[in-house]
């Protein structure tokens, strides 16, 4: 089970590290998110979205890092929780993407049911080694 939750976790880490490209500018966050014309030509934008390829790199990274580290874990799981259930409902509430929004829906229901199994393996670690 030990293999199980360093498995969960670098899948959720990996998907979480796809947005990074984005950090290196608007033609790259165009291509990530299948915005065509040039979309990212407001300034403010381009801050916010590359800002944000930043956030989920260091996410992804933690939840890569925390995948060897068993005392990182429980904190990890929190936090893979959050994004890809947030990213998820915000893409339910608001509806009518296009189909590479469709894809990181898909990507983030990966990660959800590899958290869902991840944190269940974990929980079951901690029952067989007791108090």
């Amino acid at each position: 089970m030990r293999h199980l939750v360093t498995a969960c976790l670098l899948i959720a880490g990996l998907i979480h590290l796809l947005p990074l490209p984005g950090a290196l500018g608007a033609d790259r966050l165009a291509a990530l998110y299948g915005l065509p014309g040039r979309p990212f030509d407001e300034p403010n934008l381009v801050i916010l979205m590359r800002h944000r390829a930043v956030l989920f790199g260091l996410l992804g990274a933690f939840l890569v890092f925390a995948a060897f580290r068993p005392a990182l874990q429980g904190i990890a799981f929190v936090a893979g929780f959050v994004s890809v259930l947030s990213f998820l409902w915000l893409a339910w509430s608001v509806g009518h993407h296009n189909a590479q929004i469709g894809r990181v829906v898909t990507a983030d229901w990966v990660a959800l049911a590899c958290l869902v199994m991840g944190s269940a393996a974990r929980m079951g670690l901690q029952h067989l080694r007791g108090p």
